[in-house]
């Protein structure tokens, strides 16, 4: 893996990422759940897991101000509806999948907002 150096210079490993001409659409997330998942019936039937997950931020590069991101997390095949619903309170996962931008209607007219689509859920043990 090459190493560089961060503004600090302080010496960081990078993965190295394949060229990729379309565009790449990658999120991968380590924290824990903030409440159970919850389950919504959409006006076509079709049924969202959703939970919460609360990831660290690093402290060495926001020393002040918040210490942790609150991240929406959508659950739309099978396969992470049922691993979301195996979750519970504070268990530590890793959640893959993309970044997705949600349009919706309210009464003030059309808002939106992000969430990580997930396209797998693994409960991870903490370190000893």
């Amino acid at each position: 893996m090459p190493v560089v150096a961060d503004r600090e210079g302080v010496a960081m490993k990078v993965a190295e990422v394949p060229p990729v001409t379309e565009g790449l659409n990658e999120v991968r997330l380590l924290g824990h759940v903030s409440a159970p998942a919850t389950v919504r019936e959409l006006p076509s039937g079709d049924e969202v897991v959703s939970l919460r997950l609360v990831v660290p931020r690093d402290k060495r590069r926001t020393p002040t101000g918040p210490t942790v991101d609150v991240i929406d997390v959508s659950c739309w095949s099978p396969s992470s509806r049922r691993s979301a619903l195996g979750l519970a309170e504070g268990d530590r996962v890793e959640v893959q999948g993309a970044l997705r931008r949600r349009f919706f209607r309210t009464g003030a007219g059309v808002q939106s907002r992000y969430d990580v689509e997930a396209r797998g859920l693994k409960r991870v043990r903490a370190r000893t």
